[in-house]
């Protein structure tokens, strides 16, 4: 349910007839007015709390107290509420002033309304960005886990890996977090990091199958000026900037053979050089590793060099996924319930309780991401303030929904159709079954990869040769 609030407007002039004129021209366009003609009494009110007010349009010559006495003594009670002083003066000097006293906007007689109602939304679009930025600080400060805010999980599996995280945060040793992709890993790099001894410095993660090769190896190490077409100046690489913090590699085995002997070396020597340079430089970072694939598997297949997996794996942290940790399945659910009626501006105040069964004893294969995006789903969509089972996904909540008048072989779950038994070419047939997995999987790159047999580069390859949707 859409929370409907009526923005209030206080206007303070002592010219009556402009008093009036502003009141009905904001009230003829949806908003509640509060007149006044001195400041004294509408400091009076707001500081009472007798009247509560969104944004104030005052005048800055006021009889008694001035449009500047008002901002410096309202700003005490109220610091964050936005004030437009009016004004005849149009001196540097006076506008200067209105400003460092904590005025939000400054506007000149005689007034150009329209100009003025520009004002008035833009600071009540202000008030909306902090009262929501407020909302969302409060939401994480009730969050608290082994001191770490906004980190919520109460099973027993997440625990140990929380625990492992902690007790090797001050070490130096190498950092494996395995675990499904959506399940939370990058929250135990983030622990290790808030917990150890480099919590001052920066945090940096990049996935690393989401970036080609040849951009990745620039993003990792950096590069010269004219080290290659279209280095038009120099790049510090992510290990660099994560000096003194944490370098999160996620999905590191995705990494090309290539890539992943220059991280061995940087793992073993501390040291890197950039693209085009023959400098090494010292690095400080340290360095944490995730990924959902058994890379004890990818080396058995010759597809992860051992000798860096040996090197990765000093402490693995395994991250069980969502469907092995019920318990801590409603306490996630209601976070994102918070934070999502928060960001829309809706009133969803929980889940019935066969909502609750019904979250937990749904298979979430994408993990931790799968259900915040049901949860932001559910809440956009739902009429009420209590979310239903209905509300809640079904298997096939995300395929994607289609015309009746596609034919057969675009439809999800249904076997391909050749027109007439016509003979077909390897690569047309090649390009219908890529098509009609991928459709399957609701678009799915990752999981439609898994099922050919392929990495995702390569799908990424066959989908722009074949020019495939």
């Amino acid at each position: 349910m859409k929370i409907k609030n009526t923005p209030t407007i206080t206007i303070i002039d002592d010219d009556l007839d402009l008093l009036d004129l502003l009141a009905s021209f904001f009230r003829q366009r949806g908003y509640k007015t509060l007149a006044f003609n001195n400041a004294e009494e509408a400091v009076i009110e707001i500081e009472n709390k007798r009247i509560f007010t969104d944004v104030v349009i005052s005048d800055l010559k006021l009889p008694v107290m001035s449009g500047i006495d008002f901002i410096k003594r309202i700003k005490k009670s109220h610091p964050g509420l936005p004030i437009i002083l009016m004004t005849a003066e149009g001196s540097v000097e006076t506008a200067v002033e209105a400003i460092d006293s904590g005025a939000y906007d400054f506007v000149l007689k005689p007034l150009h309304i329209p100009q003025l109602l520009i004002s008035v939304q833009r600071a009540l679009h202000l008030n909306e960005v902090q009262t929501e930025n407020t909302n969302l600080k409060n939401l994480f400060q009730g969050q608290d886990f082994m001191g770490l805010k906004g980190v919520i999980g109460k099973s027993q599996g997440f625990r140990r890996a929380m625990e492992l995280a902690q007790r090797v945060s001050t070490s130096q040793a190498n950092i494996l977090i395995s675990g499904e992709s959506g399940s939370g890993k990058e929250v135990i790099a983030k622990a290790v990091h808030e917990l150890g001894d480099k919590k001052d410095g920066p945090f940096i993660a990049i996935n690393c199958s989401a970036i080609p090769e040849n951009l990745l190896e620039s993003e990792l190490f950096g590069h010269a000026k004219g080290a290659f077409t279209g280095a038009n100046d120099k790049k510090i690489g992510l290990f660099e900037e994560a000096n003194k913090g944490t370098l999160f590699l996620d999905e590191i085995g995705d990494l090309t053979l290539s890539l992943q002997a220059k991280l061995l070396r940087v793992l073993q020597e501390r040291k890197v050089k950039r693209i085009g340079e023959n400098q090494y430089r010292d690095i400080s970072a340290r360095i944490i590793c995730a990924t959902h694939k058994d890379l004890r598997q990818e080396v058995a297949e010759g597809r992860f060099r051992e000798d860096l997996y040996f090197r990765l794996n000093v402490i693995p942290i395994f991250m069980p996924p969502l469907r092995e940790r019920k318990e801590d399945i409603l306490p996630l659910s209601e976070y994102f319930l918070k934070k999502f009626s928060i960001l829309n501006n809706v009133s969803v105040k929980g889940f019935s309780k066969e909502a609750v069964q019904k979250l937990e004893n749904y298979i979430w294969k994408g993990n931790v991401r799968e259900l915040e995006n049901a949860i932001e789903r559910a809440v956009v969509l739902t009429n009420s303030e209590i979310l239903k089972p209905e509300d809640l996904p079904t298997e096939d909540l995300y395929k994607i929904d289609r015309p009746a008048s596609l034919s057969n072989e675009m439809v999800p779950n249904k076997r391909l159709i050749f027109e007439d038994d016509k003979p077909i070419t390897l690569d047309e047939l090649s390009k219908k079954y890529i098509q009609h997995i991928f459709d399957k999987n609701g678009g799915a790159k990752e999981q439609t990869a898994n099922d050919l047999g392929i990495d995702r580069k390569t799908l990424y390859r066959k989908l722009k040769e074949m020019d495939l949707n």
